[in-house]
């Protein structure tokens, strides 16, 4: 039998990294983190962290930042400033244009999640899945969950691979997951 996401994404305890380090570019959010309360929005999260700006700048450019601070639960698998500068050179400048909002409002719900799943969660389904699970985000992508190492990894539609780099950073409306690679949807 399945284990859906949602079923086990409220069972499990709140804060726990899933022997999750901290490595450079994370240690911002994670600062952060022992000064913001879980009474903080996903929005607002992310904007107090200065590894995601970009992550903040594309949530504007698409409208989402009302949809984002809404009471959820959501669980956002959050590409970091650095993970946005893998992109191909003028790949961001481009999304963010007015012209192109249908398309960025696509890649950034692919890194949404209509439920809350902590890592402990996201483990046991892809321990019960045999090593993987699939994880079907708001945006209509449905994208790979695996672990290597202790590390919980999502490979998109494009054989791309983000590892999550910090979990569990629980929120009001929902869990961050700072990934470390920006998710696209299958070609």
């Amino acid at each position: 039998m399945t284990v859906s996401l949602k079923t086990l994404a409220r069972n499990t305890l709140a804060g726990t990294l899933l022997a999750a380090v901290l490595p450079v570019g994370a240690a911002t959010l994670a600062a952060a983190d022992a000064q913001m309360s879980a009474s903080k929005t996903i929005v607002e999260r992310a904007a107090a962290s200065s590894d995601h700006t970009t992550l903040v700048a594309a949530v504007k450019a698409a409208g989402l930042v009302e949809t984002l601070s809404g009471s959820g639960p959501f669980t956002v698998f959050a590409p970091t400033n650095d993970a946005f500068g893998k992109l191909p050179d003028g790949t961001v400048d481009t999304l963010l244009k007015p012209e192109n909002k249908a398309q960025l409002t696509k890649i950034l719900t692919c890194h949404v999640v209509a439920a809350e799943a902590m890592s402990t969660a996201i483990a046991k389904l892809i321990a019960d899945g045999g090593g993987s699970h699939p994880v079907e985000t708001v945006g209509g992508c449905v994208f790979t969950a695996k672990s290597e190492g202790g590390k919980i990894m999502l490979e998109d539609g494009q054989g791309n691979t983000a590892t999550v780099t910090v979990a569990d950073l629980d929120q009001s409306n929902g869990v961050i997951h700072v990934i470390d690679t920006v998710l696209l949807p299958a070609s």
